[in-house]
Protein backbone atom coordinates (compact mmCIF):
# COMPACT_ATOMS: atom_id res chain seq x y z
CA UNK A 1 0.00 0.00 0.00
CA UNK A 2 1.25 3.46 -0.90
CA UNK A 3 -0.17 6.81 0.16
CA UNK A 4 0.69 9.86 -1.90
CA UNK A 5 0.64 13.50 -0.84
CA UNK A 6 1.29 16.31 -3.25
CA UNK A 7 1.29 19.80 -1.82
CA UNK A 8 1.85 22.70 -4.12
CA UNK A 9 0.67 23.56 -7.57
CA UNK A 10 0.30 27.21 -8.30
CA UNK A 11 -0.18 30.04 -10.73
CA UNK A 12 2.56 30.90 -13.22
CA UNK A 13 2.86 33.01 -16.33
CA UNK A 14 3.36 31.44 -19.72
CA UNK A 15 7.02 30.66 -20.28
CA UNK A 16 7.63 30.18 -16.60
CA UNK A 17 8.58 27.12 -14.57
CA UNK A 18 7.05 25.16 -11.74
CA UNK A 19 8.11 22.07 -9.83
CA UNK A 20 5.63 19.59 -8.42
CA UNK A 21 6.62 17.15 -5.72
CA UNK A 22 4.91 14.11 -4.32
CA UNK A 23 5.76 12.35 -1.07
CA UNK A 24 4.97 8.67 -0.69
CA UNK A 25 4.57 6.50 2.36
CA UNK A 26 5.14 2.78 2.35
CA UNK A 27 8.19 0.57 2.27
CA UNK A 28 7.44 -0.67 -1.26
CA UNK A 29 7.72 2.73 -2.96
CA UNK A 30 11.04 1.78 -4.55
CA UNK A 31 9.44 -1.12 -6.42
CA UNK A 32 6.61 0.88 -7.99
CA UNK A 33 6.39 2.71 -11.28
CA UNK A 34 5.46 6.34 -10.75
CA UNK A 35 3.54 8.68 -12.99
CA UNK A 36 2.24 12.20 -13.26
CA UNK A 37 -1.17 12.67 -14.82
CA UNK A 38 -3.23 15.76 -15.49
CA UNK A 39 -6.87 16.52 -16.12
CA UNK A 40 -8.15 19.75 -17.59
CA UNK A 41 -11.83 20.77 -17.35
CA UNK A 42 -13.94 18.80 -19.78
CA UNK A 43 -11.06 16.54 -20.77
CA UNK A 44 -10.00 13.04 -19.86
CA UNK A 45 -7.15 12.39 -17.49
CA UNK A 46 -3.92 11.91 -19.42
CA UNK A 47 -0.50 10.54 -18.60
CA UNK A 48 2.08 13.33 -18.66
CA UNK A 49 5.20 11.47 -17.53
CA UNK A 50 6.11 8.07 -16.15
CA UNK A 51 9.21 6.64 -14.56
CA UNK A 52 10.22 3.07 -13.85
CA UNK A 53 10.97 1.82 -10.34
CA UNK A 54 14.64 2.72 -10.41
CA UNK A 55 15.88 6.27 -9.98
CA UNK A 56 17.41 7.14 -13.33
CA UNK A 57 15.41 4.37 -14.96
CA UNK A 58 13.17 4.32 -17.99
CA UNK A 59 10.94 7.32 -18.57
CA UNK A 60 8.19 8.24 -20.99
CA UNK A 61 6.48 11.55 -21.74
CA UNK A 62 3.39 12.75 -23.53
CA UNK A 63 4.33 14.32 -26.86
CA UNK A 64 2.89 17.64 -25.72
CA UNK A 65 5.44 17.96 -22.88
CA UNK A 66 8.56 16.34 -24.31
CA UNK A 67 11.57 18.60 -23.93
CA UNK A 68 9.77 20.77 -21.37
CA UNK A 69 8.90 18.47 -18.47
CA UNK A 70 11.21 16.14 -16.52
CA UNK A 71 10.17 13.45 -14.08
CA UNK A 72 12.55 12.32 -11.35
CA UNK A 73 12.41 10.24 -8.21
CA UNK A 74 14.46 9.73 -5.07
CA UNK A 75 13.82 6.29 -3.62
CA UNK A 76 15.83 7.12 -0.50
CA UNK A 77 13.38 9.92 0.30
CA UNK A 78 10.24 8.33 -1.20
CA UNK A 79 9.62 11.30 -3.44
CA UNK A 80 8.81 11.86 -7.09
CA UNK A 81 8.94 15.24 -8.80
CA UNK A 82 7.88 16.87 -12.04
CA UNK A 83 9.91 19.83 -13.25
CA UNK A 84 7.86 21.86 -15.71
CA UNK A 85 9.57 24.45 -17.88
CA UNK A 86 8.37 26.69 -20.71
CA UNK A 87 4.82 26.36 -19.44
CA UNK A 88 1.94 27.10 -21.76
CA UNK A 89 -1.69 28.03 -21.01
CA UNK A 90 -2.73 24.61 -22.34
CA UNK A 91 -0.76 23.01 -19.50
CA UNK A 92 -3.40 24.32 -17.09
CA UNK A 93 -4.92 21.35 -15.28
CA UNK A 94 -5.10 19.46 -12.02
CA UNK A 95 -1.95 17.34 -11.77
CA UNK A 96 -1.91 14.01 -9.96
CA UNK A 97 0.96 11.79 -8.97
CA UNK A 98 0.22 8.10 -9.05
CA UNK A 99 1.89 4.78 -8.27
CA UNK A 100 1.58 1.44 -10.02
CA UNK A 101 2.51 -1.82 -8.21
CA UNK A 102 4.82 -2.97 -10.98
CA UNK A 103 8.30 -1.90 -12.16
CA UNK A 104 7.08 -0.12 -15.29
CA UNK A 105 3.86 0.81 -17.01
CA UNK A 106 2.22 3.59 -18.98
CA UNK A 107 -1.25 2.06 -18.74
CA UNK A 108 -3.47 4.37 -16.70
CA UNK A 109 -5.60 1.58 -15.23
CA UNK A 110 -2.51 -0.05 -13.74
CA UNK A 111 -1.91 2.99 -11.55
CA UNK A 112 -3.68 2.04 -8.32
CA UNK A 113 -2.66 4.75 -5.88
CA UNK A 114 -3.32 8.45 -6.40
CA UNK A 115 -2.48 11.74 -4.80
CA UNK A 116 -5.17 14.31 -4.11
CA UNK A 117 -4.22 16.52 -7.04
CA UNK A 118 -2.62 19.94 -7.37
CA UNK A 119 -4.00 22.79 -9.46
CA UNK A 120 -1.58 24.29 -11.96
CA UNK A 121 -2.72 27.41 -13.77
CA UNK A 122 -0.69 29.01 -16.55
CA UNK A 123 -1.74 32.52 -17.51
CA UNK A 124 -1.14 33.96 -20.96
Amino acid sequence: QVQLVEPGGGLVQAGGSLRLSCAASGRTFGTYAMGWFRQAPGKERELVAAMAWSSGGRTDYADSVKGRFTISRDNTKNTVSLQMNSLKPEDTAVYYCAAAPRPWTIVTTEYKYWGQGAQVTVSS
